[in-house]
């Protein structure tokens, strides 16, 4: 059997190595190893400007798509001014995501949004996002310590393909976001709610075949039932083909 293609569109950050510092192409290796034992292959795929004219040739390549959390969007993507704690933004990676996801959703591709990657999805269908989530909560537990994961559970609605993916209606989840949806992307629906405060934790896209976000981080988790949810329906596409 074919294992499926799965691309991961990396950030752009400073990244040092022996002797060596420069801006780099990476991404988490849990991510990658997540795929990997789901029996897929991970593809990275750096921003590239004109790919992100034309996706096409990228996406020919691949069975779905994974978007990786990260960096803020600029929120010039979606019509808004710099909020005063918006962190550092990559524009050329911006670009680059909005535009794969816009194409791998017209060709009715498997896409999973994780974190940044929710709002990415988000944006790239005409939404926006809260650039401070402690403006609109009152709290700071959805990232309460900087660089390292805290924990809270999700509701999931009853059948949705967040419930399916994770495995339940209620789910354990590690959390490190600042940002979180606004008004909702054309077509998108809230299938998920924060148990702490009820902000959106999982958008999918009615009618397509799979396309879903989720604010939590499952590659953070031992056993990320989300992306091998994902590989499946990557496996089963490609075998459809």
């Amino acid at each position: 059997m074919t294992r499926p293609v799965i691309g991961i569109p990396t950030p752009v950050e400073n990244a040092a190595w022996g002797v060596w510092e420069a801006d780099s192409a990476i991404v988490a290796m849990t991510y990658v190893g997540h795929v990997q034992r789901a029996g897929g292959i991970a593809v990275l795929l750096p921003p590239d400007p004109e790919l992100a004219a034309d996706p096409a040739q990228a996406l020919d390549l691949l069975d779905a798509l994974l978007l990786a959390g990260g960096a803020d969007l600029d929120p010039a993507s979606y019509g808004a001014r710099a909020h005063p704690q918006m962190g550092a933004t990559r524009i050329e990676r911006d670009a680059f995501e909005l535009a794969l996801v816009r194409g791998a959703i017209a060709r009715d591709m498997p896409v999973l949004g994780v974190c940044r990657g929710m709002q990415v999805l988000n944006v790239a269908r005409g939404g926006t996002l809260h650039q401070h989530v402690p403006d609109l909560v009152g709290h700071e537990d959805h990232r309460r310590v900087p660089g390292a994961f805290g924990d809270h559970d999700v509701r999931l609605e009853t059948g949705s393909l967040a419930a399916r993916a994770a495995g339940g209606e209620l789910v354990a989840t590690k959390s490190h976001h600042h940002q979180a949806v606004d008004r909702l992307g054309d077509g998108l629906r809230v299938t998920g709610w924060s148990a702490l405060d009820d902000l959106p934790e999982a958008l999918e896209l009615p009618g397509a075949r799979y396309v879903l976000g989720v604010q939590w981080h499952p590659e953070a988790d031992e056993a990320s039932v989300v992306i091998a949810s994902l590989v499946a329906e990557a496996r089963s596409r490609a075998l459809a083909a």
